[in-house]
């Protein structure tokens, strides 16, 4: 049946992921044991890199957090001088939150360790492996896509189904 196919690749792909992301974080480690920041300060600098000026609670739903636990981030991240915090001038209530030339050059400085290790890693696989990694790239950048509106539109309907009020 196809749709069992589909269910055991889904979990082969699920778990080809968390390690592939285990692996890379432990590469990093290794690459960089200076590099204090974890991997959620990371993704949050990230998201104030795409999106410099955002606000506190569109990082929160953006990276799916509580908002006191963006704001536990911020405020080690503004301790080290990685992120500002800048009032926003019509409203002074509100806080938009921006990357410091250290923070940018902290990121700068993750993105080529990562791109290094996977690089390295890559020339170590032969040719028709190396070209079938290039052309799954955009069937799983369409997958993120997908997950990311499901996640949207709350996770609450079947897989089946099409999410078209996101």
């Amino acid at each position: 049946m196809p749709e069992d196919n589909d269910d055991q690749v889904g979990r082969q792909l699920a778990d080809t992921v968390a390690r592939l992301r285990r692996s890379m974080r432990r590469a990093a480690r290794a690459s960089a044991p200076d590099n204090p920041l974890s991997v959620a300060q990371l993704e949050l600098m990230n998201c104030l890199a795409a999106a410099p000026g955002i606000r506190p609670s569109d990082v929160a739903r953006l990276l799916r957090l509580a908002p006191n636990t963006v704001t536990t981030l911020v405020n080690a991240l503004d301790r080290i001088g990685m992120v500002g915090r800048e009032h926003d001038p019509d409203d002074r209530r509100t806080v938009r939150l921006t990357l410091t030339p250290i923070g940018a050059e902290a990121l700068a400085r993750s993105e080529d360790v990562n791109s290094r290790i996977l690089r390295t890693a890559q020339a170590r696989l032969d040719q028709a492996q190396r070209q079938a990694l290039r052309t799954a790239l955009p069937a799983l950048v369409e997958l993120i896509g997908e997950i990311d509106t499901y996640t949207a539109a709350g996770a609450d309907q079947e897989p089946n189904e099409t999410v078209t009020d996101v």
